[in-house]
C-alpha cells in the first residue's frame, strides 16, 4: 500500500468499526475452514476471505430498516448486519441454537430481526426475492398488501408506488450476488422489472472474476458487467471492491439514490476471493501466482496500512482489535460445541401441517 494514499475520510469510530468488522469476518472464516477440516462443520462451505471490504463497506451504508438479501457466501454479511456470531456458528454446526435451528447450515443464514433474508443456495436466487421485498415497500407503508382491484401492471411513474394509502416507505433492499449470477435469467428478469416499476433495489454485484470456477472472460462476451445493467436503463457505479473506503462511498451514494426515489441502482464491486469457491473445489482454473498478486491488495492489509500511515491506528491497537475478534470467534465455537441437536421427533416440523383434530 502506498503511504501516499489519502487519509480515511471518516470519523475515527466509523473508521475503526470498518476495520473491526473485516477482522471479525476474516477470523470467523479462517476458523470455519479449520472446523470443516475437523468434521465439525459439514455440507457446503463457501469462504469470504479476500472479499471482506464489500460486505463491510456496503452494509455500513444501510439503515436498520433496510432489507438485505445475500448469496451462499454470506457469513460476513450476516455478521455485519447484526446477527450474533454464536447463532452463525451454531447454524454451521447444525445445532438447533443456530439462526435457522440448524436446518439451513452455512448457505441458509436468516434473521428476520435484522431484516437479513438469506443466504440462498441458488445462483441468482436472491434477485427475485429482493425485487419482491422492494415491491412490498412500494405498495404499503405498513407491509405488503393485496393488489388493489383494477391495478394496472404497467410501468409505475417515477417516485410513485401502487396506491394503498399513506406514503411509500423509504426503505432500500440491498441484493448481493456474484458475477456468475449475471448469466442467469433471473438476473435479467429482476433488473427489468425493477427498472420498469422503479423499485427501491440496490443491486450489489460482487465480481470476483471466476463465479464458481470459470473465468469471466470464458463465460461472458461482455465482461463489463455494468453495461448489462445499463441495458435496462439502470444507473451504474463501478467500485474497487478491495478498498473498503471505495466500497462504502459507492454504497452510500447508491443507497441515497434509491432512497430518494431515483429507482434501482447497480454497483459492480470488483473484488477477488483468496480461497477456493468451496471446500470441495480443487481450484485448477487459476494460477497460484495470480492469487498471490491479488493478496498484495488484500482489503485488511491495505486498509490497516492506510490507517497507520495517517496516525489513526497503532500496531498495539490493531493487535487488540485482532485479539477481540479471535476471542469472539472462540466463544462462538464453545457455544456451538455446547449446542444441541434437534430431536428426531421434530423431523416434520415446518414440513407438514399438523393433522386436523379428530371429529368428536
Amino acid at each position: 500500500m502506498n503511504v501516499a494514499a489519502p487519509p480515511v475520510p471518516y470519523e475515527l469510530p466509523l473508521a475503526l468499526r470498518l476495520l473491526r468488522d473485516m477482522l471479525r469476518i476474516r477470523r470467523l472464516e479462517e476458523r470455519a475452514a479449520e472446523l470443516y477440516g475437523a468434521g465439525k462443520i459439514r455440507g457446503f462451505l463457501h469462504l469470504y476471505i479476500g472479499e471482506e471490504a464489500v460486505a463491510v463497506g456496503a452494509l455500513h451504508a444501510l439503515t436498520p430498516d433496510d432489507a438485505v438479501v445475500a448469496t451462499y457466501r454470506e457469513h460476513g454479511h450476516a455478521l455485519v448486519r447484526g446477527m450474533a456470531m454464536n447463532a452463525i456458528m451454531a447454524e454451521m454446526f447444525g445445532k438447533q441454537e443456530g439462526c435457522s435451528r440448524g436446518r439451513g447450515g452455512s448457505m441458509h443464514l436468516f434473521d428476520a430481526a435484522t431484516r437479513f433474508y438469506g443466504g440462498n443456495a441458488i445462483v441468482g436466487g436472491g434477485l427475485p426475492l429482493a425485487v419482491g421485498l422492494a415491491l412490498a415497500d412500494r405498495m404499503s407503508p405498513n407491509g405488503p398488501r393485496p393488489y388493489p382491484k383494477g391495478t394496472s401492471f404497467g410501468a409505475f411513474p417515477s417516485g410513485q408506488g401502487i396506491s394503498c394509502g399513506g406514503q411509500t416507505r423509504q426503505r432500500v433492499t440491498a441484493c448481493f450476488f456474484g458475477d456468475g449470477a449475471v448469466a442467469e435469467g433471473a438476473f435479467h428478469e429482476s433488473l427489468n422489472l425493477a427498472a420498469l416499476w422503479q423499485l427501491p433495489v440496490l443491486f450489489c454485484c460482487e465480481n470476483n472474476l471466476y463465479a464458481m470456477g470459470t473465468s469471466l472472460a470464458r463465460s461472458e462476451s461482455q465482461t463489463d458487467l455494468s453495461v448489462k445493467a445499463a441495458a435496462f436503463k439502470i444507473p451504474t457505479i463501478q467500485a474497487d471492491g478491495m478498498d473498503v473506503v471505495a466500497v462504502h462511498d459507492a454504497a452510500r451514494a447508491g443507497a441515497a439514490h434509491v432512497r430518494e426515489g431515483g429507482g434501482p441502482l447497480f454497483i459492480e464491486f470488483q473484488t477477488y476471493r483468496f480461497r477456493a469457491h468451496s471446500m470441495f473445489d480443487p481450484e485448477l482454473y487459476r494460477d497460484k501466482a495470480e492469487v498471490e498478486k491479488w493478496k498484495e491488495r488484500g482489503p485488511l492489509h491495505s486498509y490497516t496500512t492506510r490507517l497507520k500511515a495517517h496516525g489513526m491506528l497503532t500496531e498495539e491497537e490493531f493487535l487488540a482489535c485482532d485479539a477481540e475478534a479471535l476471542a469472539e470467534v472462540e466463544a462462538s465455537v464453545t457455544f456451538a460445541e455446547a449446542g444441541t441437536w434437534e430431536p428426531v421427533e421434530n423431523l416434520t416440523r415446518d414440513v407438514y401441517s399438523p393433522p386436523p383434530a379428530a371429529a368428536a
